[in-house]
C-alpha cells in the first residue's frame, strides 16, 4: 500500500490520475466533477423517499468505509458529494461508491 499519499492510505484510496480518472468518470452517469470531488443530485417524490435513499446510501458507504457528504435539499432532493480527503482528490473508492449508489433504487 504505497503511493503518493503514503503507506497509510489503502490502495483503493490512492489518488487517481489521468487517463484512468477520465475513463472512470466517463463510466458514471450523471455525476459531475467539481475539482477534487464528484457530485450527483437525486430527485424523489417526497421527503420520506429522499430520507429512505439517504439511509440506503449510509448502509453502502458504511460497508465501504468511505463516507461522502450527503445533503437533503428542498425536502425531496439528495445531493451526494464524493472525494477522498486523505489524498485531496478522487480515488477508486469514490468511483466504486458512486457505482454502488447508482445501483440503489432511486
Amino acid at each position: 500500500m504505497s503511493g503518493p499519499a503514503g503507506p497509510e492510505v489503502p490502495d483503493n484510496e490512492q489518488l487517481l490520475e489521468e487517463p484512468a480518472l477520465g475513463t472512470a468518470l466517463a463510466s458514471l452517469d450523471g455525476w459531475d466533477r467539481d475539482g477534487a470531488s464528484i457530485t450527483k443530485r437525486f430527485r424523489f417524490k417526497g421527503f420520506k423517499s429522499a430520507i429512505a435513499f439517504v439511509n440506503a446510501v449510509a448502509e453502502v458507504v458504511n460497508r465501504a468505509n468511505h463516507h461522502p457528504d450527503i445533503h437533503v435539499e428542498h425536502y425531496k432532493h439528495v445531493r451526494v458529494v464524493l472525494t477522498t480527503h486523505k489524498v485531496k482528490g478522487l480515488s477508486q473508492a469514490d468511483i466504486d461508491v458512486a457505482r454502488e449508489i447508482e445501483a440503489l433504487p432511486h
